[in-house]
């Protein structure tokens, strides 16, 4: 196996998808396989699952690990839509524990931002201006890049919007929509008065939707009018696969130089 080929896993609130990665061109030299996100989604549980992923694979190496939460060195610090016991706990050492593997772990909108600026929709702003990626799923993600470089862990979806006592992701995401049985005109209205208030708030010169959200931008697409240009990701559902595989690259080629 080339040095190059990493695997990537994209770990969310409903499932978990993993394949081999080529971190020079973004491209996916497997099919994603997925597992269900056992629930309750506790430590353990999760741990178990990400085995059978490696399995598998029959994987042994570096593994880039996208995870639903604020990661800062690999620890969890946030849990909304998976196991609070998850809040303060490594993610690599619970992941690891048992199989050849090296983890590195990010937040997985984070994750997927990787991938958009280097491979996808962000590459006309990697060298100069600011980009803001939003991961529309079971919640909303965020990711923020400034000339390319990621300010990590920017947790969009937990921002209140003026005058409500909710959180944005729990006023407009895919799963809000699916369980409001939204139609496209509410649908897209309510992500153009969050997308106004990002804009407001970050001013980027462009904003990437991502997530299963985005797959219908064009359902929705005359609604949004936020004052920034706004498009969907290119790469969508292997965004967050191939962002964490690079990922995972990049931080331990850094780790071995400075050996």
């Amino acid at each position: 196996m080339k040095d190059t080929t990493i695997l990537g896993v994209d770990v969310g609130a409903t499932g978990f998808k993993g394949g081999l990665v080529d971190v020079k061109t973004g491209s996916m030299l497997t099919e994603r396989f997925r597992f269900d996100t056992p629930q309750p989604a506790t430590p353990s549980a999760m741990a178990y699952t990400f085995r059978s992923l490696i399995d598998h694979f029959d994987y042994s190496g570096v593994v880039g690990v996208g995870f639903p939460a604020i990661v800062h060195r690999n620890v969890a610090g946030s849990a909304s839509n998976i196991d609070k016991a998850w809040i303060g706990t490594s993610i690599s050492e619970t992941f690891g524990r048992m199989r050849d593997v090296s983890i590195y772990a990010l937040n997985d909108a984070d994750a997927a931002g990787i991938a958009t600026m280097n491979f996808g929709t962000g590459r006309s702003h990697k060298e100069d201006g600011t980009v803001v990626m939003i991961t529309i799923g079971t919640g909303l993600g965020g990711a923020m890049f400034l000339d390319g470089e990621l300010i990590p862990n920017f947790e969009l979806g937990q921002l209140y919007l003026k005058g409500m006592d909710i959180i944005a992701e729990k006023f407009i995401s895919n799963k809000v929509r699916k369980d409001n049985d939204m139609d496209w005109k509410t649908f897209g209205k309510r992500l153009n008065k969050y997308l106004t208030h990002v804009n407001f708030i970050l001013n980027p010169d462009l904003i990437v939707l991502g997530g299963g959200g985005s797959k219908y931008f064009v359902d929705y697409k005359k609604y949004i009018k936020c004052g920034c240009e706004v498009k969907p990701a290119e790469m969508r559902n292997t965004a967050g696969t191939v962002g964490a595989a690079v990922y995972a690259y990049q931080r331990h080629h850094r780790k071995v130089a400075a050996v």
